[in-house]
């Protein structure tokens, strides 16, 4: 889906539905032909994996005030039942979705700890959803409870202006970058500053991911030193860093983690991504020039495809299907374990038929009469003592 005519998409993300049903909800600014102001909207589209394409038209659609200004970036609940956009003028807004994909509904609410909070530049839930994070152009952080919107955190100079940040898998660390090349972490219970990642003076951390399948505890970062670009990992029980490796050679706009945690997604300022498998640290898919010119403001996967979302202002939207191996099904699996018991016992009927076995041998049954006959008659004997005297 690419930008229409006078109007731009600023943002993007997937809503995971029930079912492994998947859509998309886009921001765009729209330009109005007839004078230079503009207006903003909120789209929903539904997904096809079939074509792996989005619905021509939007499922629903709701207008943004003129008084909000545009919008910056979404964070969507993990429930997939609402999410959170912020604007350049009105803080942030909760959108509520009702109805199914026939008659499907937005309603919008206030965020009271966030009203008139100024841009935000990054926003993100927890893996479990129960916490919300905002961070600010002007540097500050908050960290709300969800859905309670309780203040945890509320750091005025958190930051000089926040660049990135992820929950960890457990919920229990925020990372968070900044545009001065530092990066923090933070502890999401009671919102104390763990500390702040070591770096050399030659280099600025900016974007910030935590591993996602459980087994292996890292915090992937891209570090920009002079004029390379490397992705480094660090060891979150020590928060050490254990090394780095080349992986896009430029610079980043956007990074990502699949949520079963095996891949990894670069974006670039000039429209590149890469693909890269996690387990091995090797790219596994590269798609060059694919908002040709252009930087990638999102990059987001499919909750349950192999399939990644990007958006930029040049370009639009885009839905693209990696070329990566195709994970098994859970029907493949039991339909393997089938066949594998299928065939044991056919091998296990064949083995007993045709095989010479202990209960099988030609001459066991012959053998086997004479030793019970021999036994028998000497069972029979008349002799007392067939059994040895008998101890009266």
């Amino acid at each position: 889906m690419e930008g229409e005519a006078g109007g731009s998409v600023s943002c993007g993300s997937w809503i995971r539905r029930p079912e492994n049903v998947n859509w998309v909800v886009l921001a765009r600014i729209m330009t109005r032909p007839t004078s230079s102001s503009s207006s903003s909207v909120i789209e929903i589209f539904s997904f096809d994996p079939n074509t792996t394409s989005l619905s021509s038209s939007p499922l629903a659609r709701h207008e943004l005030e003129e008084s909000d200004g545009d919008p910056i970036t979404i964070a969507v609940h993990p429930s997939g039942d609402c999410f959170v956009c912020s604007t350049t003028n009105g803080g942030c807004k909760l959108f509520e979705l009702y109805g199914q994909e026939t008659h499907l509904q937005l309603s919008t609410k206030e965020l009271p700890p966030l009203l008139d909070a100024g841009p935000q530049k990054c926003l993100a839930f927890s893996v479990d959803g129960s916490r919300f994070a905002a961070g600010g152009v002007d540097g500050r952080l908050r960290i709300l409870e969800w859905p309670t919107l309780r203040i945890i955190v509320d750091e005025v100079r958190a930051h000089k202006s926040f660049r990135d940040m992820d929950f960890s898998l457990d919920s229990e660390f925020l990372a968070s970058t900044s545009t001065d090349g530092s990066a923090r972490i933070w502890k999401t219970e009671d919102g104390v500053p763990l500390m702040t990642l070591a770096r050399n003076s030659d280099e600025k951390i900016e974007l910030c991911r935590f591993s996602k399948d459980g087994t292996k505890p890292f915090l992937f970062c891209t570090v920009q030193r002079s004029d390379k670009a490397v992705t480094a990992v660090y060891d979150i029980s020590t928060w050490n860093k254990i090394g780095h490796k080349r992986l896009l050679g430029k610079p980043a706009s956007v990074m990502s983690v699949s949520l079963d945690g095996k891949y990894l997604a670069l974006g670039s300022k000039d429209g590149d991504i890469c693909v890269v498998e996690v387990k091995k640290m090797e790219i596994s898919h590269w798609n060059k020039r694919l908002h040709l010119g252009t930087s990638i403001a999102s990059l987001e996967f499919c909750p349950s495809q192999r399939v990644v979302l990007t958006t930029s202002s040049q370009w639009g939207a885009m839905v693209t299907k990696l070329n990566v191996p195709a994970d098994w099904k859970e029907w493949q699996i039991y339909l393997l374990l089938l066949g594998l018991f299928l065939a044991s016992a056919v091998v296990f009927y064949i083995f007993f038929e045709k095989s010479d076995s202990f209960w099988n041998f030609p001459i066991a049954r012959e053998q086997t009469r004479r030793n019970i006959d021999s036994f028998l008659g000497d069972a029979q004997s008349d002799d007392p003592n067939v059994f040895g005297p008998l101890d009266m």
